[in-house]
C-alpha cells in the first residue's frame, strides 16, 4: 500500500475528504487502502445483508468503512465493523467494535495485514473475521483464543457463524 510520507496531524486527518476510498491514519501517516474491486464489494455487500439480518434478534449494527479510533493515533478503517446491543453515536467510533472484519485484496501484504491484527488486538477488539475472496475461506481471530487464526467465520456471546462459501454465492 502506498504511505504519503508528510506527517500531518490527527485533526487535519479527520477534516480532510479523500477521494476514493477513505484513508487510515497511523501516527502522523495516511495510508491508502485498496480500493475495492467487484472481489471485494460483493462479500462486503453480503455481509452487510447477513448483520442487518440479525438486527432485531441480536440488536446487531454492521457499518462499512467506517473510522475507528483504536490508539490515540491511530485510526482504523474495517471494511465492516458490527456492534451488538447498541448502536454508537458518535460520527467516529472510538469503542471497539464486537467484530472487525477485513476482506482481502490483491495488492494486501501479510505484515501490513498482522499490523492491523495487532491493532485490533490491542484495542480489545473481541472478534475479527479475515475473508479471502480468491480462495473464498474466511479465518476468525478472537481475545479468547489468544488471536490464534481459526478457520471460519464464527463468534460466542452472542454465537453466530456464517459458512464463508455463502458470501460468494
Amino acid at each position: 500500500m502506498p504511505v504519503q510520507e508528510t506527517l500531518i496531524s490527527v485533526e487535519e486527518y479527520l477534516n480532510t475528504s479523500y477521494e476514493g476510498p477513505d484513508r487510515e491514519y497511523l501516527d502522523g501517516r495516511i495510508v491508502e487502502r485498496n480500493s475495492g474491486e467487484k472481489d471485494h464489494s460483493w462479500p462486503q455487500g453480503e455481509l452487510i445483508v447477513f448483520f442487518a439480518s440479525l438486527r432485531k434478534t441480536l440488536r446487531a449494527y454492521a457499518f462499512p468503512e467506517q473510522r475507528v479510533q483504536v490508539t490515540q493515533t491511530r485510526y482504523r478503517i474495517p471494511d465492516v465493523c458490527v456492534y451488538i446491543g447498541a448502536k454508537p453515536n458518535e460520527q467516529v467510533f472510538r469503542t471497539p467494535p464486537f467484530l472487525a472484519i477485513e476482506i482481502l485484496s490483491k495488492p494486501d501484504r501479510a505484515t501490513d495485514l498482522q499490523e492491523k491484527l495487532g491493532d485490533y488486538r490491542g484495542f480489545a477488539v473481541p472478534f475479527v473475521w479475515i475473508i479471502d475472496p480468491r480462495t473464498q475461506r474466511g479465518y476468525t481471530y478472537s481475545l479468547e483464543n489468544g488471536f490464534v487464526m481459526q478457520p471460519g467465520l464464527h463468534t460466542k456471546n452472542p454465537d453466530i457463524e456464517l459458512p464463508p462459501e455463502k458470501l460468494f454465492e
